[in-house]
């Protein structure tokens, strides 16, 4: 569906619950129907004039029709300028280090995601990439690392998977301004429901779509949005991974691409339950015998709840780490012992999941041992409360 070609009866502005939940009003223009439809097509015929009737030629070239749907509710509720959909989180967030200069040199977090971070030490430094790694908590370190070198980027997700550091978003976006780098954030945890960037100073945001934006464990896909006021460096890059995505091809699917639209139509009822019921959980295990620490940003003994309750809004999303007392094999037997939380990778979704990180990730992984991630569902609260207490007591009486 094309743009001059959508139909939506709004005549006036809605809050972004309202636009997640109609997705922007959009209507079939022929049928009326209120979700958009799967076009299965791979390639588009031409007339005989040899025009592209609805401006589309090859799926690698502009994607399915329907990503303007998806693309323009994600840009509008992060209050960007535009948005790319991409076959995963890690297409989208690698496309945004491709497209830099050959010898760039990056500064990111010591702690990320570790796929990301696997994937710049084993090929950033092939592709050209001088990549940095900072404490991104620490604002003097990010101002030295920064000031040091020519900058290209500086990349930063909060709260960091899966320890949840929480970086002062405003603070580092300024750092990387004053030294002429632009400023990437991973959106992905707090979600535009409790973060929003743009207004932080951030020139791109990056979502790794399978998680909360889909929010059903049925969709892999990753989005970028570019900041709402245009200059001469971040409309270059995002050119740039325009025709990135054109030339390798990390497309999303056309059934993918519905599934993440019709994800999306929940996403504010799901996030206001899900941190919800995280603080919740949070709040009984924090001061809990079998527990040592809880890393969660809405706890007010967290490291960085006083500035995450400064950039973040309704909530402090779904996810939080429970670092078990005793032996690291402990926190291991918790996980064999949950009977509600599911045992697997990946997070966002409406099944609340538990993972031993440092097991997930192998010898590189700098996940302390002790650690379980959590991430919330829409599960009872309680239900969730007493997995983890029958789990934590069957885990112990196992150490004895």
């Amino acid at each position: 569906m094309s743009t001059s070609e959508k139909y939506t009866p709004w005549t006036r502005k809605y809050r972004a619950d309202t636009h997640a939940a109609q997705g922007d009003g959009w209507r079939s223009p022929t049928t009326g129907a209120i979700p958009p439809a799967i076009s299965l097509g791979a390639t588009y015929a031409r007339d005989a004039e040899y025009r592209t009737p609805a401006g589309l030629a090859y799926l690698r070239d502009q994607g399915t029709p329907a990503y303007e749907q998806a693309e323009a509710v994600v840009a509008g509720l992060e209050g960007g300028s535009d948005a790319l959909v991409f076959s995963s989180g890690m297409a989208a967030a690698t496309a945004v280090f491709q497209v830099l200069p050959a010898g760039a040199r990056v500064v990111v977090p010591q702690t990320m995601y570790f796929g990301l971070t696997k994937w710049l030490l084993e090929f950033g430094g092939e592709r050209g990439l001088r990549v940095v790694r900072v404490p991104m908590d620490d604002l003097d370190a990010v101002a030295a690392a920064v000031g040091a070198e020519d900058t290209a980027l500086v990349w930063t997700e909060s709260p960091a998977n899966p320890t949840w550091t929480v970086t002062d978003i405003g603070a580092v976006a300024g750092i990387a301004h004053r030294g002429g780098a632009l400023f990437g954030v991973d959106n992905t945890v707090p979600t535009p429901v409790h973060a929003r960037p743009f207004e932080l100073g951030a020139d791109l945001i990056m979502h790794s779509g399978t998680k909360y934006l889909n929010g059903h464990t049925d969709v892999v896909a990753g989005l970028l949005v570019l900041a709402p006021e245009p200059t001469e460096a971040r409309g270059a890059v995002w050119e740039r991974l325009r025709l990135h995505r054109r030339l390798t091809g990390p497309i999303l699917g056309p059934l993918e691409t519905y599934l993440l639209m019709r994800g999306m139509r929940t996403l504010f009822p799901r996030m206001r339950q899900i941190s919800a019921t995280a603080m919740t959980v949070a709040e009984h295990f924090a001061a809990h015998p079998l527990v040592r620490k809880v890393a969660y940003p809405g706890l007010p003994s967290d490291p960085g709840h006083a500035i995450a309750a400064r950039q973040m809004t309704g909530g402090f999303s779904g996810m939080l780490s429970l670092h078990v007392t005793g032996e690291w094999q402990t926190s291991l037997r918790v996980a064999k012992y949950c009977e509600l939380f599911i045992r697997a990778t990946s997070l966002g979704g409406v099944e609340s999941l538990v993972e031993h990180r440092y097991t997930f990730e192998g010898p590189d992984s700098s996940s302390p041992k002790d650690m379980l991630r959590l991430s919330i569902g829409l599960e009872n609260p309680a239900d969730l409360v007493a997995d983890l207490e029958q789990a934590l007591e069957r885990a112990v009486k196992e150490d004895h």
